[in-house]
């Protein structure tokens, strides 16, 4: 059965939003010829991170990627082939301001998304830009980057400026992508750029100086530009599904709960439901911190009520949603300080959950449905845009990706059920990703994308897989459904 005809397309409102989305590292390029002196691009953390030996599977990096940079005409022409509504993508900061900052604005930065810009609302395509996808200019990390508290001030001045320069055209806009992401990859884990590894720490001020940074944008946007360009501002959540392993179990129910606290609640307690973090997150730090001589409230910061508030910072609920997980109680080693011990929650997956591509990425659509009533239930029902969910393949390409078929036909009727039969806002739907692109550590060894990427040849043609031309089919058969039925 073809996906098209398997989903419900009756379900979506007549504006739903039909995506797909990018991030500028993974497919832009550094410049036409890929040269830091060319084009006026400054370099990023993860220019830095990528050329370190060993960071990076068989030492790749994105000085090239999909060339997009070049190609964007081809990238234009994907986009229509799928006949997508909306686009997100995001700015390259350091594309813009080479060293982070305003004192220099790169104006051949400024004309390549004004033509991204142009031409996609020039087709009918709503642009979603994302203002920083993991690339924080290499200039600002060597002043402290988002473990500084002067990042707050730098965001919201490079926000202003693109709110200034885009937002006459752009409608929808993401501050930051996956920000537990970000902190825990970046800063406890060390596997992403910047690579920094203060396990139990830097993370959570990291974390904090994100949150802090915006809300300060959102607040800018409110008071500088809302009544004039009436657009829409939020920050990009990732969260897995956490289920516990043993449900009878009340250790692993709890352990469970503790899990979404300290992904999804992290972040979206303090801007949907409370202003703070979550209770369980603040209670159980502040009792580790007990444990292990930390003063109280030194490694999880506090909101200051001298700054604005970072409750209600959020125009729409923006969810990347990939796998689930099943969660037990887990018990700290005595003294051990980092992000798992303090979580106490040990994630496992479902054996009968096939997995996709790379080991972490275990397939179970209907975890998406779950989270997508769990953030209506305790989010205060949000209008919900789900900006990035997809399926990985490694190893030999297959154009005809049967398994990726199944995967978006089971995705979109789980989507459809939670619209229909559990009353979530869901108000879009963006596949990651429109191309194959650099998948960050694992380099071009993991493909995402409707439209397979040539990285063996300069040309880096684009070939639709048939995943692309069924999601295509299911958006044509969506915008012929909803004009038949004004008609």
């Amino acid at each position: 059965m073809s996906l098209s005809k398997d989903v419900s397309v009756e379900v979506f409102a007549a504006d739903f939003a039909w995506g797909a989305s990018t991030a500028a590292y993974q497919v832009e390029g550094r410049s036409a010829c890929g040269a830091w002196d060319l084009d006026g691009r400054g370099p990023s953390i993860w220019d830095i991170f990528s050329h370190t030996k060993g960071r990076v599977f068989e030492d790749q990096n994105g000085d090239v990627a999909c060339n997009s940079y070049r190609l964007w005409d081809e990238d234009l022409r994907c986009i229509q082939h799928l006949g997508l509504t909306h686009y997100r993508f995001s700015f390259s900061w350091s594309r813009l301001l080479p060293d982070g900052t305003t004192n220099y604005v790169n104006p051949k930065g400024v004309a390549y998304y004004n033509k991204v810009i142009n031409d996609l609302t020039g087709k009918a395509i709503t642009p979603m830009v994302t203002l920083n996808h993991f690339d924080l200019p290499q200039a600002l990390e060597h002043r402290g980057g988002w473990k500084s508290p002067e990042i707050v001030d730098v965001f919201d001045s490079y926000a202003r400026f693109c709110f200034k320069t885009f937002g006459d055209r752009v409608k929808f806009w993401i501050t930051l992508n996956e920000p537990q992401i970000y902190a825990k990859l970046g800063y406890e884990d060390g596997l992403f750029a910047p690579g920094v590894k203060e396990k139990g720490s830097a993370l959570y001020l990291v974390g904090h100086n994100m949150l802090r940074a915006h809300a300060r944008v959102w607040h800018s946007y409110h008071a500088h530009f809302r009544h004039l360009q009436r657009g829409k501002v939020s920050i990009a959540l990732n969260s897995d599904w956490a289920m516990p392993s043993d449900p009878g179990c009340p250790e692993d129910v709890a352990a469970a709960q503790r899990y979404m606290d300290f992904s999804l609640g992290w972040f979206a307690c303090p801007v949907f439901c409370t202003g703070d973090y979550p209770e369980s997150m603040r209670s159980r730090i502040e009792a580790r911190n007990l444990e292990l001589d930390f003063v109280d409230g030194q490694r999880l910061p506090k909101f200051s009520e001298d700054e604005p508030t970072v409750l209600g910072t959020a125009d729409f609920f923006a969810l990347n949603y990939y796998t689930s997980r099943k969660v037990k109680q887990a018990s700290p080693r005595p003294g051990e300080l980092s992000f798992a011990a303090d979580q106490g929650a040990e994630r496992t997956t479902d054996p009968s959950w096939p997995i996709c591509g790379v080991s972490w990425l275990a397939v179970f659509p209907e975890g998406l449905r779950k989270l997508l009533s769990y953030i209506k239930e305790t989010c205060n029902n949000p209008a919900i845009y789900i900006t990035e969910n997809g399926f990985a393949q490694m190893g030999p390409v297959e154009l005809e990706d049967l398994d990726r078929c199944q995967f978006y036909r089971d995705t979109l009727q789980e989507v459809s059920k939670a619209i229909r039969d559990d009353g979530v806002n869901v108000k879009g739907y963006f596949a990651w990703s429109l191309l194959d692109n650099f998948e960050w550590t694992h380099g071009f060894s993991v493909r995402f994308g409707l439209f397979h990427v040539d990285f063996s040849r300069d040309e880096r043609s684009r070939t639709v897989y048939r995943s692309g031309r069924e999601y295509a089919a299911v958006v044509a058969r969506h915008r012929g459904h909803t004009k038949f039925s004004k008609d």
